[in-house]
Order: C-alpha cells, then structure tokens, then sequence
C-alpha cells in the first residue's frame, strides 16, 4: 500500500517553516492590561493572589501605561478602589477619584496609550454588589442612571473607552444616550456583553474590594450553562449602541466567543480573569508547569477561538515573551 501523498510534518520541521504556515498570531497590540488604582501619590500595593500585579495610585499607573506602551501593549482598563463608599456607589462619578485622576495621568505621559475604564458600581457600592439595592435585590432601573453618571465622568476625564461590566439590561442604550446628549458621540462603548456568574473571579474582588456583603451575582450574571443567551446579550447590546463586546471568562468559554464571533461583525475582546491568572502563576510557582509556555498557548486559544482582543493580566511579560526580552 502506498504511502499517503500528503505528510503534515513536511511543513513542522523548523520553527522557520512552523512560523510561515501559522494560522493565529499573538501580538502585544491584541493586549489590554487591567489596572487597579487606588487614591494617593506614590502607593503601590501588590495584591497577595495576584504575583505580580499591585494597586497603584495615578502617578503609578501612569509609569507602567508607559511601560507598557514601550513593549507594544497599547490599551490599559482601569479599575478603582475609592477611598469611601456608600449603598449606592457614588464615589463612581468623582471626578476627582482614582479612575478620573489615572485617565487624566495615563493620557498625558502616554498619549498612544488606548484607556478605557469599567463602568460598574460594585467596587464602589458598601455592599459589593453592581447596582442599587432595593428588597435586597439589585433594583436593575434604578441602576441605569447612575452607570450613565459614572461613565460620563470617565469620558469628562479624557477616557478613550467606557466599558460597562455591570450586566444590567439596557445599560448600554442608557450609557449612549447619556455620552451622546452631553457631546461625547465619540466615545466608544466596549460591553461586557456575556459575563457569566463564574467562579474565577474570586482574586479580582480581593484586589477590587468588591466581595458580596451578601448572597451573590446570580441574579444578573449569566448562568455559566448558556451559550444561546450569550448570543441573544451580544446582539442586544450591538443593537443597543455597542461598538465592541466582550465575553467574560475566557478558558472556560472558548465556545461562547467562538459562537459571538459567529454572530457578530463587531470587535469581539475576552476577559482573561484573574482566576486563570492565578492558577497560572500559582502551578508555575511549584514547578507543576512551563508558565511562559502554557501561558502563550492559552493566550493563542483565545485568538484561535475568535477574540480580536484579550484583556489579560499577563499583558506585560507575554509582551516581553513575543518580543524576545
């Protein structure tokens, strides 16, 4: 019996060959790096489940956006810890609160640097959740106006884009019409359109402060069961005015980006959370691991499934990797 005409390793032999026939490429611009920022000058304050990724004030975040930026990774999302809160997240359109302050300092050292912000209120809220209570439940209508106050300060500060997390419905539309009627018609709004109610995000509300006082998200964020749902937010949320949406988590939900780029013809970004970061770091720690190797190939997985952008606390070293430092 013949042997087959076709053999697949012809093209495997070098990483020359291997590098010319590769189908998906990551690049530090595919990047956006989260960042966590904190009232003051000069704080700086690692987060113990997170190696490698600290709070910092303004004039911190503003070093590392340039940093950043010098190694190809262009875009940052800025995440606050305000120094008070109250019931129904107030402190979210300070103008001079953390976020305002670091958007306003991003921007002047680091004019190339894309800064979008989360629109959110449960980092600022005393009981953690992402909306006003009422009847101990989110009161989802009474939330909309103040996401829409909130991501009007940031676009006020010079924010590039708004990026609501929220998961409240109609939130965008509101959003849109509130930056459209105050003269920010230019000013994009990247939904986290599938955010699921996951378990992966246990060291980001460490770092953010934003842990539950009580019961949980899942009566807002979406059932980590569903992929048609997802599909039926995203579309929403394109319709709604969304220039770009996101799916949240990522490893566990290469389906659910696979089946929105399906969908959409819009910039689709996935959510690197903080779980899978840690998981990462923490097996690569102990030796279990090649953190750099598997930490690149779940990088690619993400753009193989569809993502065109990866919000991804690996940003700086996986840009430092690709470019060979």
């Amino acid at each position: 019996m013949a042997f087959p005409l076709h053999r697949y390793r012809r093209l495997r032999l070098s990483e020359s060959l291997r590098a010319m026939v590769r189908e998906t490429t990551l690049d530090p611009a595919d990047f956006i790096a989260p960042m966590f920022v904190v009232p003051g000058e000069g704080v700086r304050q690692p987060i113990p489940s997170m190696p490698g990724i600290d709070r910092v004030s303004p004039d911190l975040a503003a070093e590392d956006a340039s940093e950043l930026a010098a190694r190809g990774v262009l875009s940052v999302i800025l995440f606050g810890i305000p120094d008070h809160k109250d019931a129904v997240g107030s402190p979210s359109a300070d103008l001079t609160g953390p976020v305002c302050r670091a958007v306003e300092t991003i921007k002047a050292a680091s004019p190339a640097t894309v800064v979008m912000t989360d629109v959110c209120l449960c980092e600022y809220t005393d009981h953690g959740h992402c909306g006003v209570i009422v009847d101990q439940s989110v009161d989802n209508d009474a939330t909309l106006p103040i996401l829409a106050a909130e991501a009007l300060a940031h676009a006020r500060a010079g924010a590039d884009v708004v990026a609501p997390s929220d998961m409240m419905d109609g939130r965008v539309r509101a959003i849109r019409d509130v930056l459209d009627a105050s003269g920010y018609r230019n000013v994009p709004i990247l939904s986290y359109a599938a955010k699921y109610a996951s378990g992966f995000y246990g060291p980001f509300r460490e770092a953010a402060e934003s842990t539950p006082a009580f019961g949980d998200r899942r009566a807002y964020q979406m059932d980590p069961a569903n992929v048609r749902e997802a599909v039926k937010e995203i579309l929403s949320d394109v319709e709604e005015g969304a220039d770009m949406v996101m799916v949240k988590p990522a490893l566990s939900y290469l389906d659910v980006v696979r089946a929105a780029k399906e969908v959409t013809n819009v910039p689709l970004a996935t959510y690197n959370v903080s779980g899978e970061y840690a998981m990462v770091k923490a097996a690569a720690e102990r030796g279990w691991i090649d953190g750099k190797r598997v930490t690149l190939e779940i990088l690619t997985s993400m753009k193989r499934a569809g993502a065109d952008l990866i919000l991804t606390y690996h940003a700086k070293e996986a840009a430092e990797w690709l470019q060979g430092r």
